[in-house]
């Protein structure tokens, strides 16, 4: 019986694991390029999770935050020293200026919530 339950737990820990640090967001098919995007914060997801910009083009993103928890209030652009304050239950725009060419990351303050932002 404890073999059982210890054969669990190791399972629980794996799926864990899977879930906040190994899963790639966007596992869907990627936007068309777009100057101007909205991005739904909930259930521990960025959708979409992966986005397609112009270099050297705004790109506004709208950030729609359903998710009450404190691990969704903020996002972090990593690369392009941009973060921003969500409100929950509202829409937050960001702008990007100009952004260069590159794939670039972004989280919640402790990288559970995950998106790429791919400018080419």
């Amino acid at each position: 019986m404890s073999l059982l339950i210890n054969l669990g737990g190791i399972v629980l820990v794996g799926l864990i694991i899977w879930w906040f640090w190994l899963s790639r967001p966007g596992g869907k098919k990627p936007l068309q390029v777009s100057d101007e995007v909205t991005i739904v914060v909930e259930s521990g997801v960025y959708e979409p999770g992966l986005i397609h910009a112009r270099a050297g083009q705004p790109l506004t993103l709208h950030f729609d935050r359903r998710d009450p928890s404190p691990c969704a209030e903020q996002v972090i652009f990593h690369g392009l020293d941009t973060s921003e304050f969500l409100d929950d239950g509202k829409v937050t725009t960001i702008t990007l200026q100009n952004p260069p060419e590159g794939e670039y990351r972004f989280t919640c303050q402790m990288q559970m919530y995950q998106g790429r932002l791919i400018v080419d």
